[in-house]
């Protein structure tokens, strides 16, 4: 029995159907420098507005590395062995939150650390860019 499928080329979102996506998530990746070379990192995240929010532990690489830097962020979700699904990519410039009552709101907001420590830095990335792309299946077909 042969199974073709066909499949849609790559279709550009705009930027809600990003964002939308985006804060369906949980697990994206962090790029940034690390020694003058490319670094990512898995990471929990919530989306708070335009803004991806994690907690890197405090001296870490990438507490870091994330201080006044731009970053890039991806996340996607992939459908089992059609290889269906969406890529989100964003880029911005990611700064410390400091700002006590805003600490305060995103503490009860999920998700939890990986890693939980008291020594966490909140760090926020304003997707500034964002672009994403959905591939779907069109037609299957067996015989």
């Amino acid at each position: 029995m042969a199974v073709t499928v066909e499949l849609d080329a790559l279709v550009e979102l705009d930027r809600g159907e990003c964002l939308r996506l985006l804060a369906t998530g949980v697990i994206g990746r962090v790029v940034f420098t690390d020694a003058a070379l490319p670094a990512a990192q898995p990471i929990t995240y919530l989306l708070d507005c335009d803004e991806v929010i994690f907690r890197a532990g405090g001296g870490s690489k990438l507490a870091a590395a994330t201080r006044h830097a731009v970053l890039a962020f991806e996340a996607d979700e992939i459908t089992g062995p059609t290889l269906t699904g969406w890529s989100v990519l964003g880029v911005g410039q990611a700064y410390q939150v400091t700002d006590p009552d805003r600490l305060a709101e995103l503490a009860r907001r999920p998700p939890v650390p990986w890693v939980p420590t008291d020594t966490a830095d909140t760090i926020a990335i304003p997707l500034q860019r964002l672009t994403g792309r959905r591939l779907r299946l069109t037609d299957i077909t067996t015989g």
